[in-house]
């Protein structure tokens, strides 16, 4: 291929040593990355592919479009919930459904449940050890990290010098015994690592003190749906009755006691979110400052469809507004309709499916999954041992979505890029105070176009959509108890359950701000049954191979300029990979046409 400039900006080299990445771990799914580093070890080009499958779509086309929910929630067990939601939204879309106002207030505690743990999850458990050394927390003062957690954030209870020195002791038995655990296989050498030891350490601590916040905010699904993962939804509503008079015995699942402690949950997210989580992120990217790489389209290309509605069904009162931003012009945000077949489709050119015509894309009411694998003239090894891709050719089993052509990022760090332009006011405060925060602990002066499109950026974009929804969700408990209070204790709207009611032929589209970014799925109902079903999903977009005219995608885009200490050690491939928390469980999707055996895996 030699030196290619792309034709949204990039250029690309896949001379120099070829690193491969087979299968990037602390992700949902499976994904393999390659890159090729120059003379100076900085990656010229990268080739992001996703290497699972599934069948759901297939799976549901001629089932009850009332059921879709239950089957696309098994896409992902991580981000647990969202797929749900969209679903009952594309139906009732199609079927022109209202839901009533607590059923709306219970969906979106729900969702903003999801992004807590979700982000949580994410920073501590799947991306902090990108950047944290917990091998290097043994040499720490238990004294000076105590001293520095209270610099940090002193409203957090825990941070005596005991506290630190019980935790390090805990983890100085992990590393004598060789049974790393859940630190195991890290590259704790690495000069990439930049923390001192008491950072280190603190960063070790609150990894484990996020594990049991975790276990815990996702009790609101367990109340609210039943359960988690995969709480239940249903078409028309939520299956959440309400009896303020019962204690449960009623078969009633909300009541006054079961809302007191999903307030409480909501208030002990928030506090671990203000004092622990938030702090950590600047902290930790202060050590950081000179890292900023990881961009790629952050810089340029943006979109998501805006959720987090005030008003149900209108979504001018998104809280986080959905557009288009191209060419890194803030200035500009362009409107984005799902129904357009204009605006979103999906191409195939240079992934294993099938078109009748690879160099048009199909909007996904229209859309076709078709396998075709085939490995390019210039892949070196075989069908079952792949060495090194060739990129010229098909090499991922993502499609390509295109936003009017234009390979765009979706998440949320442009989330945040798009309601900062558009001048949303609780975001703008969070964007100056955290930067302000940074720029004090690094010494910098840094502003939100120069910090924001960058690894860091995007890992501080989670945080602050985590403290955000924190607050939206109390916004919506106090909604909640006002509208049962004044009498409304509804939840459901069955006037359209029966299909005798429905239209003969319907079609509809649901979105949510998914916590890996904007989510789509799209339905096709004909005579009652499902007649096509398509999700595009945050890491299709960002995970996209490239498309008929050259763009690379997202994740392609991002890893490119960024200089690596040691390539046989990809630290930082992995940093900026993980920032994005890909999801190739939901991203990918693949059954035969005729429904034939595609592989079979034994056991045993």
């Amino acid at each position: 291929m030699g030196i290619v400039q792309t034709p949204n900006g990039f250029s690309l080299d896949n001379g120099g040593k070829r690193i491969v990445v087979d299968p990037v771990t602390r992700i949902e799914g499976h994904m393999r990355c390659e890159v090729n580093v120059d003379s100076n070890n900085v990656i010229r080009n990268a080739v992001s592919t996703g290497t699972m499958w599934r069948g759901l779509e297939v799976i549901l086309k001629g089932r009850d479009p009332r059921d879709a929910w239950a089957f696309v929630e098994r896409i992902c067990g991580v981000c647990t919930g969202c797929h749900a939601l969209t679903s009952v939204r594309a139906v009732e879309d199609a079927l022109q459904i209202r839901i009533p106002k607590n059923a709306h207030l219970i969906r979106e505690i729900m969702a903003k449940t999801l992004q807590v743990h979700d982000h949580i999850v994410h920073f501590y458990h799947l991306h902090a050890l990108d950047w944290v050394n917990p091998v290097n927390a043994l040499k720490a003062d238990p004294q000076a990290t105590s001293a520095l957690q209270q610099a940090v954030s002193p409203r957090h209870a825990k941070s005596s010098p005991g506290y630190f020195r019980d935790v390090q002791t805990r983890l100085k038995k992990f590393v004598e015994s060789g049974q790393l655990g859940i630190f195991k296989n890290g590259y704790w050498d690495n000069p990439a690592y930049k923390l001192s030891p008491e950072a280190d350490l603190m960063a070790v601590t609150h990894y484990l003190e996020a594990l049991d916040l975790q276990k815990d905010i996702v009790k609101i699904h367990t109340i609210l749906g039943g359960k988690n993962p995969h709480p239940n939804y249903m078409v028309g509503g939520v299956p959440c009755a309400i009896n303020m008079d019962g204690n449960g015995s009623s078969g009633a699942p909300l009541n006054m006691e079961r809302l007191n402690f999903i307030r409480a949950r909501i208030q002990e997210a928030t506090a671990f979110v203000e004092n622990v989580y938030l702090p950590d992120v600047l902290a930790i990217a202060s050590f950081y400052k000179d890292w900023l790489y990881g961009g790629g389209l952050a810089a340029t290309n943006v979109m998501d469809y805006g959720d987090y509605e005030k008003v149900p069904y209108d979504h001018s009162t998104c809280q986080l507004p959905g557009g288009v931003i191209l060419n890194g012009n803030w200035n500009e945000v362009h409107p984005i309709d799902p129904r357009d077949p204009a605006q979103v489709q999906e191409f195939v050119a240079h992934s294993w499916y099938h078109y009748e015509d690879e160099s048009k894309g199909l909007h996904p009411w229209d859309g076709v999954t078709q396998a075709k694998f085939e490995l390019g003239a210039n892949t070196k090894g075989t069908r079952t041992d792949i060495k090194e891709l060739d990129e010229a050719a098909k090499y991922s089993w993502i499609k390509a979505p295109r936003w009017r052509g234009h390979a765009v990022e979706v998440g949320p760090l442009p989330r945040y890029i798009l309601a900062y332009a558009q001048g949303v006011g609780y975001v703008k405060d969070q964007i100056t105070e955290s930067l302000g925060a940074f720029n004090a602990l690094a010494g910098t002066n840094f502003t939100p176009q120069q910090a924001l499109p960058t690894t860091i950026g995007r890992t501080l974009a989670r945080a602050l959509e985590c403290q955000y929804c924190c607050t939206m969700m109390m916004d919506d408990w106090n909604a909640l108890i006002a509208n049962i209070k004044a009498g409304d204790t509804a939840t459901a709207n069955v006037e359209k359950w029966d299909p005798k009611t429905w239209p003969k032929e319907a079609k509809g589209v649901g979105t949510v701000a998914a916590p890996r970014g904007g989510l789509g799925h799209w339905i096709k109902i004909k005579d009652g049954k499902i007649d096509n079903y398509q999700c595009v999903v945050p890491t299709t977009w960002n995970g996209s191979p490239r498309d008929p005219k050259g763009n690379i995608g997202a994740f392609e885009a991002s890893l490119l300029n960024t200089p690596m200490a040691r390539p046989d050690e990809p630290v930082e491939i992995l940093r900026t990979l993980h920032s994005f928390d890909p999801c190739l469980a939901c991203s990918t999707h693949v059954m035969a046409p005729d429904g034939a055996e595609l592989a079979r895996v034994t056991v045993r």
